[in-house]
């Protein structure tokens, strides 16, 4: 690993008879004394340099030299205007990505001008009145009141979610795995007993694998369990988190609400039926090629509206926990506000490329997931082969989402600071996570994995919701259960995305720590010891992590 520790300091490892063994750190042990930072340990601590290191190796023994000058300005004492904007400086040009922010506003006004067409027309054209509205060819007010009861018990589901992560953040992990598996199991059950032979199968894979996986982090917990209550208890004393988490789910809940009613009336307007009065005589105003493009661009207009909403919640956030990292002794009061300006407004265009990136990835997934519970509805061998083709095909689209997911969490972080272009803040947040071995903390922490599978929960539990309604009421329009698959998919992307934007804060903060003691670990010894050394106990590589490279 080589000989370049901090200036002298002790190296991070004591060998005993041959073994490496792994003890409690002893750097730089300090006290804020009458504002005062008195050191207590011998030798001092090096020159802090917020731009990084001098210099480092990887385990092939190469230099890689420091990281690229960072624009992190330190407070200068009893500076009253000391605020985020001074301490983190973001260079010229500021606003980055206009294309792709310009082609984000394109597509919402695409949006907003489908959806007041498509209102209009389930407004001025109903055929009678009731629940169904007289509608028996298409998705109706019947429609609306599932969608609004699925939206009540996604927006439920995830307040209470995110209060027992808030409360108990150490049982918050074993109870996220538990509810998985009992829920996973008990909904797949009850599909085959329903003989939803589709959505039975494709549930209890889900649970299978959610109960490997879960044995799996068993080990990992003790250190998942302390990142989340340093972000849990950061959360409390600085910024506004909570209030930012709440606002975000609150215009989550309201773009799904929205989103439901335009895909029903774009099936009022549009759906060809002797029944519906927007259709001519010869039913030329309607047709199902309408239908099936119009869902399709409103479905993909809406996966990147909430992945901007949830990565634009993530980014303002960064900046709170980044401004706690490097100044926790001078936490600039207006981190949250200068942190929300940047996302809203320099990051704009960098936030909408990189939720592009991904809103297309699960788009093409919505669509594997709807054919392949379309091809077990027909059933036979052909049937069966299109299924398991199009469970393949979602698994490996599962995959490339997490990558790029996993890239633009950490990326936004780095944007949130210093504001650079998406491309430039993702391949330099790459590479500083490979070099340093933060990538170890990473997968050693579970936190990324516990939320999204608390996201399946709600979504499996507003999918299963929906299900049991339509079972219920049995809509006229539904008979032939032609319309089961596409609202029950969408039910589980209506719970699974307002959920993934409610959690979103939790996780933010824990990536934010990481990032930041990539860039620059010496901060984390130096002005948050005790959770260094706890880090250390819980996880002795984290010594060797940030001392070896």
């Amino acid at each position: 690993m080589g000989d370049n520790y901090y200036n002298g300091g002790p190296p991070p490892q004591q060998y005993n008879n041959g073994q490496q063994q792994y003890g409690q750190p002893q750097y730089n042990q300090q006290q804020y004394n009458q504002g005062q930072w008195q050191q207590q340990q011998q030798p001092p601590p090096p020159q802090q340099n917020h731009g990084g290191y001098d210099g480092g190796y990887d385990q092939g023994g190469n230099n890689y030299g420091p990281p690229p000058a960072y624009s992190y300005n330190p407070p200068k004492p009893n500076d009253e205007k000391y605020g985020f904007d001074q301490a983190f400086k973001i260079e010229k040009p500021k606003y980055n990505d206009l294309w792709a922010g310009i082609l984000f506003l394109l597509v919402f006004a695409g949006y907003v001008a489908v959806s007041v067409i498509a209102l209009r027309g389930y407004v001025s054209g109903q055929p009678g009145n009731g629940i169904d509205n007289g509608n028996s060819f298409s998705l109706n007010s019947n429609t609306l009141i599932l969608f609004a009861i699925t939206l009540g018990c996604a927006f439920i589901l995830s307040i209470g979610y995110l209060g027992l992560a808030r409360t108990f953040p150490k049982a918050f992990i074993w109870v996220t795995g538990i509810l998985n598996l009992v829920f996973a199991f008990g909904t797949a059950i009850y599909y085959l007993y329903k003989k939803y032979w589709s959505a039975g199968i494709v549930f209890l894979v889900f649970a299978l694998f959610t109960a490997f996986a879960f044995w799996t982090w068993i080990p990992r917990i003790p250190f998942s369990a302390l990142m989340l209550r340093t972000s849990i208890d950061v959360s409390k004393r600085y910024g506004h988190v909570f209030i930012v988490s709440f606002v975000g789910g609150l215009l989550a809940t309201a773009l799904a609400a929205w989103f439901s009613a335009t895909m029903v009336g774009i099936y009022v307007r549009w759906e060809p039926s002797a029944n519906n009065p927007h259709c001519g005589p010869n039913g030329s105003n309607c047709s199902s090629s309408t239908v099936i493009g119009l869902v399709a661009f409103i479905t993909f207009a809406m996966y990147w509206i909430t992945e901007w909403l949830k990565n634009t919640i993530h980014t303002i956030i960064c900046g709170v926990y980044g401004a706690w990292y490097f100044a926790v002794h001078n936490f600039p009061k207006d981190a949250t506000r200068s942190s929300t300006k940047r996302a809203l407004t320099y990051s704009f265009g960098s936030i909408a490329l990189g939720s592009l990136i991904v809103a297309i990835i699960q788009f093409l997934r919505q669509l594997c997931s709807v054919a392949r519970q379309q091809s077990g509805q027909d059933g036979g061998i052909g049937g069966f082969i299109g299924m398991a083709f199009f469970c393949v095909l979602q698994c490996l689209l599962g995959i490339i989402e997490w990558a790029v997911e996993f890239i633009n969490r950490y990326a936004y972080a780095h944007i949130a600071l210093y504001g650079k272009k998406y491309i430039a803040a993702a391949k330099d947040t790459w590479k500083m996570i490979k070099d340093r071995g933060i990538d170890a903390l990473v997968n050693e922490c579970l936190i990324g994995p516990v939320l999204s599978f608390g996201a399946m929960f709600v979504g499996y539990a507003c999918a299963l919701l929906a299900y049991v309604y339509l079972e219920i009421t049995k809509p006229a329009y539904n008979n032939g259960g032609g319309f089961t698959v596409v609202i029950v998919a969408f039910a589980f992307l209506i719970g699974f995305q307002i959920a993934n934007i409610f959690t979103t804060p939790i996780s933010s903060g824990i990536e934010t720590i990481f990032v930041a003691a990539g860039w620059d670990p010496q901060v984390m010894v130096r002005d948050h010891p005790e959770l260094y050394q706890e880090m250390v106990r819980l996880y002795p590589r984290v010594q060797q992590v940030i001392y070896d490279r």
